[in-house]
């Protein structure tokens, strides 16, 4: 009977996962790609505005603007790539390597700055931006 319930549910139900990386919602207008889900992803990123806005500029290569909880990129970018550039921001200063849990921290040791998991206990160093 278990076997069957567990068939029953939505496949998404039953991955397990608790933290899924949110899509990216944009949309190109102009000259300008208009990012209209930033402040749930800056949410889900759990960290300072700053340190995200920095990564973006930099990746981009591009002047970033934010505007009533949304993102304003100079240049056309399209969703695949916004989605790859805060995928691959979620796997540097997010996620653990080691339990690919999002429960992580920045802290500073001997000037070098650490990501500390707070679920497994583990730290190594990040790039500094």
């Amino acid at each position: 009977m278990l076997d069957r319930a567990y068939m029953s549910l939505p496949k998404k139900t039953v991955t397990g996962e608790r933290f899924e990386i949110p899509d990216v919602d944009s949309h190109i207008q102009g000259t300008k790609t208009i990012v209209k889900n930033f402040s749930q992803i800056l949410k889900a990123a759990n960290r300072e505005e700053k340190h995200l806005l920095k990564f973006l500029t930099s990746e981009l290569a591009a002047p970033i603007t934010i505007s009533e909880g949304k993102l304003l990129v100079s240049g056309k970018f399209s969703k695949e790539q916004l989605n790859k550039i805060f995928g691959y921001y979620f796997k540097q200063f997010v996620l653990c390597n080691q339990c690919h849990k999002p429960d992580t921290h920045f802290i500073e040791m001997q000037g070098v700055k650490m990501l500390k998991c707070s679920a497994c206990g583990a730290s190594y160093p990040v790039k500094r931006l």
